[in-house]
């Protein structure tokens, strides 16, 4: 898959997933839960234990889905997700490298930013999506400050994005949003991960009517 189609597939679905887990054994099972819920692109970070294997199993037993790797702050980090099957790169600071590698390699970046100047920055480097993050702190009226001159920039809202705030998001510009809160650590029993499949479904199914 190219990178314009992985671009595309994000820019349809509007939602990123990302799974950060302390149990690395969990992560497939979480992976299966969004899947079931509807979900088509996520990210497993780079601070979940042995998350380079997991993305290379999440690869394996999903090819109809978009695996990418999180977290990303640096370029050793990003070339060991490349090597593991990474299909993208999210990063929650602003490095023009990590653009060069991602791209070198076929793959789009979400790099993140805060400031208008990295937003810019971000931008100008190439990067396929800017990450505001963390987009809860900042807040709405925030993000409408800044997309109203930047609004040829593809900004996506990361952190803290609450399911009945997700259309003020949207309204105020955002290409999109990112979503760790469906996980709810601990994870203990099968009514854990129905809750992250339902949690899951709920999104998406919000995203389709805005």
């Amino acid at each position: 898959m190219t990178r314009k189609e992985i671009v595309a597939i994000i820019e349809q679905e509007k939602v990123v997933f990302v799974t950060r887990l302390k149990d690395a054994t969990k992560v497939q099972l979480v992976i299966a839960s969004l899947i079931k819920g509807g979900a088509k692109v996520m990210e497993i970070t780079s601070n979940t234990p042995n998350y380079s294997e997991e993305i290379s199993k999440a690869r394996a037993s999903y090819p109809h889905v978009i695996i990418g790797a999180g977290t990303v702050i640096n370029s050793k980090i990003a070339i060991e997700a490349i090597k593991a099957g990474a299909q993208f790169l999210v990063s929650p600071n602003c490095s023009i490298e990590l653009v060069t590698i991602a791209h070198q390699h076929g793959i789009p970046i979400l790099m993140g930013a805060l400031t208008p100047t990295e937003i810019c920055e971000a931008w100008n480097a190439g990067a396929d999506f800017v990450k505001l993050f963390p987009a809860d702190i900042m807040g709405i009226p925030y993000f409408k400050s800044i997309s109203g001159p930047l609004d040829n920039v593809k900004i996506l809202a990361v952190g803290g994005i609450e399911l009945h705030r997700v259309k003020d998001w949207m309204d105020a510009g955002a290409y999109g949003i990112g979503i760790v809160s469906v996980l709810k650590e601990p994870i203990e029993n099968e009514e854990d991960y129905i809750a992250i499949e339902k949690n899951a479904n709920n999104f998406i199914n919000l995203l389709k009517d805005i």
